[in-house]
């Protein structure tokens, strides 16, 4: 096979792996929904029982990058695939409250190859890094959006069970193609070009920790919008509205967030890297501050920015670690980087349980709008910090 032709197709299955991580993780904060009318228990005590997933999610991202040099990075996306898979058929079997976290914490478990692998292969095989990353994104936010929609129409006409079965089903049908038509990594060191230029700096340390601070602020509000965002239209919108309903505007929210990462995809590969890192972490707190304060049509106008902001986030950070970081360390920093992300915002369910439980979202969303505060002042410190050397002033995201 062709080296072009097996970075096609590695970028393809990586494009669909990321739709599907994060469809199956937004599966439960949806369903929850129908489960708890089902059961007769209250949200809160139910969706806590995630909190394992998104744990597992963040913390097993962390030995991704050195399981990946042992196993190979196209193996381990062929685990993640069949991982997930398996998960979600052992969430639709679950009839208790205990399985349910169990089979929730061994989804967040494969659930975590994705991130940390997938990124390092799409970096690896790229020839337009800030183009394919916005793509990319694209299709993570299209996963998560159309979680909501999906689940909830099969919840409502097949059961909540069937909202797990078909992803799962799917899931195992994907690697079975991505191992049969990807036979190998390809070159670890990537494409020679622009994609794998690394733009050298004189404080490595201080903008290492404003990054993660940025990072682990980030995760908490990402996790925050993301799983609680069907429940806050439920309660926000003004109206009693059935399930369908509700989900297919929590879609419509996602997509917004999609348009804004090919966006920033654009941006990346044409301007200061810094530069737009200020600018779009501005728009968090603005946006959070909005849904917090009102409800109806101007909530949702809210949670459109926020949501916006919080996905075009996440391409400039992916592409920050592959423009500051060489190309031999870069699996190693992406383990790093969703580690101290998805760690620390595992944090967010029961946060969200806890505000939610004492005074609704409106309190839920002002400790969203505090951490997106927190990501702001990181983005104006990394900006004063990042000096680069003079030769790469000529490069378009220095």
């Amino acid at each position: 096979m062709s080296p072009d032709l097996l970075s096609r197709r590695t970028i393809a299955f990586v494009n669909i792996a990321h739709a599907l991580d994060h469809f199956v993780l937004l599966i439960y904060p949806t369903a929850v929904i129908a489960i708890a009318a089902e059961r007769q228990l209250s949200y809160a005590s139910l969706i806590g029982l995630s909190t394992g997933a998104f744990v597992a999610f963040g913390l097993f991202s962390l030995p991704m990058g050195w399981i990946a040099d042992r196993l190979g990075r196209r193996n381990l996306l062929g685990i993640f695939f069949g991982g997930c898979g398996i998960a979600c058929l052992g969430l639709s079997t679950a009839n208790s409250p205990i399985m349910l976290g169990i089979w929730l914490f061994v989804l967040g478990v494969f659930s975590a190859i994705y991130h940390p692998i997938g990124s390092t292969m799409l970096v690896t095989h790229t020839n337009q890094l800030g183009r394919d990353l916005g793509i990319n994104g694209v299709w993570g936010n299209l996963g998560a959006a159309f979680a909501s929609g999906v689940t909830a129409l099969l919840a409502t006409t097949l059961g909540w069970r069937a909202a797990f079965i078909l992803p799962g089903l799917v899931c195992l049908a994907a690697g079975i193609a991505f191992v049969s038509l990807v036979p190998s990594d390809g070159d670890p060191h990537g494409k020679p070009g622009s994609a794998h230029a690394v733009i050298p700096v004189t404080r490595p340390m201080t903008l290492f920790l404003l990054f993660a601070t940025a990072i682990v602020a980030g995760g908490m509000t990402f996790n925050i919008t993301t799983i609680a965002l069907p429940k806050i239209i439920d309660e926000r919108i003004g109206t009693a509205l059935p399930l369908v309903l509700i989900g297919s505007l929590a879609t419509l929210v996602f997509v917004f967030g999609a348009l804004t990462q090919l966006l920033m995809g654009r941006l990346v590969d044409r301007f200061n890297l810094p530069r737009i890192f200020v600018g779009l972490s501005i728009l968090q707190p603005l946006g959070l501050g909005l849904a917090a304060l009102m409800g109806g049509i101007p909530m949702l106008a809210g949670l459109v920015l926020a949501m916006a902001a919080v996905y075009g986030q996440v391409v400039v950070n992916d592409a920050m670690v592959a423009r500051y970081v060489p190309a031999q360390y870069r699996a190693r920093a992406f383990s790093v980087r969703y580690f101290l992300g998805f760690t620390t915002s595992g944090l967010a369910v029961p946060l969200i349980a806890l505000l939610h439980g004492m005074s609704g979202f409106t309190l839920v969303l002002s400790a969203a709008v505090t951490f997106g505060i927190v990501i702001f002042l990181c983005s104006i410190c990394f900006l004063l910090a990042a000096q680069t050397s003079p030769q790469s002033s000529s490069l378009p995201a220095a």
